[in-house]
């Protein structure tokens, strides 16, 4: 485990100059929002002096001190507890999970007290709380530090389960997500923390939780992807352009509530639905995008709805070829692209 951690913060190195990184704009979000708001506060693994893992919450606990940027025990069933607990109290925790593959001990809080809080109270009390985690391969982590776990939550109405793939939509969607009354699965694509930047709007701003990103317009097919896959999906569909082939990208950024009405606008114009996803193939939240395709928009169909996504193994694996062999890439995407406009 600590070989694979090692590994990981290798990714965490400090920012050069350019545009902004996917990491300093959720650094970013959070700390307007600390300003913003004195009921904000985080709290998690290391998110105190030494800015967390990734760096996200890095000189945060300089600026706003211990009681709002707090140091949790190693024990994640706490970290979402308390947060529910305060936010219940009327505070506005920021709860992050160190990897998204070490939520599950907190599962139990998450889905049967902070989800269903609402919806049992009547609506007289909601969880005001963020529960921000990274998720994803391709870092070298190995079993326990790249999993997807993001189908999982999906699945249970009382949580909305967000995934940015832009720095803009990451500081924007975070932002609503704080200021939302009610609990914000919030993961983050580790992949992408430095790989990926990007402008970002000046002043306060947010992205609304909800409605899909038209990543890139076509008229040929329709590519389904949010977070790391939806940044490499812009990228094959360039390939592809420079091939003939028309692709629009749509960027899902929010699963659940998922934009349904963009997707089937989508399809409904292209004929054609490639879904990509980095989770493994069965089960994973693409199969909810497919069958809402099937069932909504089957008679507009050209050709099969198709996924592409990671293979049905245990974990990722630690070996670089192996990793290799499980990751979704822009030219897999590609060769999907092509195999499907072929209909």
């Amino acid at each position: 485990m600590a070989e694979a951690v090692s590994s990981v913060e290798k990714s965490a190195r400090p920012e050069a100059a350019g545009e902004p990184t996917l990491i300093e704009a959720i650094r970013q979000a959070m700390d307007e929002e600390l300003a913003r708001d004195p009921d904000t506060f985080i709290i998690g693994e290391d998110v105190g002096p030494r800015g967390g893992v990734f760096r996200a919450t890095l000189g945060l606990y300089d600026k706003y001190g211990p009681k709002r940027v707090i140091d949790s025990p190693l024990a994640e069933a706490t970290i979402s507890g308390v947060g529910i607990g305060a936010a219940l109290y009327g505070l506005h925790p920021i709860c992050e999970i160190q990897f998204a593959d070490y939520i599950l001990p907190a599962v139990n809080q998450i889905i049967n007290e902070a989800a269903k809080m609402c919806y049992r109270s009547n609506g007289q009390w909601t969880v005001p709380m963020v529960i921000r985690a990274p998720y994803g391969g391709g870092v070298g982590g190995a079993l326990y530090h790249s999993q997807s776990t993001e189908s999982i939550f999906t699945h249970i109405p009382g949580l909305k389960v967000v995934i940015p793939s832009t720095p803009a939509d990451a500081k924007g969607l975070l932002k609503s997500a704080i200021r939302d009354p009610n609990p914000v699965i919030f993961f983050e694509p580790k992949k992408g923390y430095r790989l990926i930047r990007g402008s970002i709007p000046e002043g306060d701003y947010t992205v609304p939780i909800g409605p899909a990103r038209v990543a890139r317009r076509g008229g040929d097919l329709s590519v389904f992807a949010y977070g790391m896959m939806a940044f490499y999906a812009e990228q094959a569909a360039q390939t592809a352009a420079g091939e003939g082939i028309d692709v629009e990208v749509i960027d899902l950024r929010t699963l659940y509530p998922v934009d349904r009405d963009g997707i089937l606008a989508s399809v409904r114009k292209t004929g054609k639905a490639l879904i990509v996803y980095e989770d493994n193939l069965t089960g994973g939240y693409g199969a909810e995008i497919a069958a809402l395709i099937a069932e909504h928009a089957f008679t507009d169909l050209d050709a099969p709805v198709r996924r592409l996504a990671g293979p049905d193994v245990p974990a990722v694996p630690f070996s670089r070829p192996f990793q290799d062999w499980f990751m979704i890439n822009p030219d897999r995407i590609a060769a999907a692209i092509r195999d499907l406009a072929r209909y």
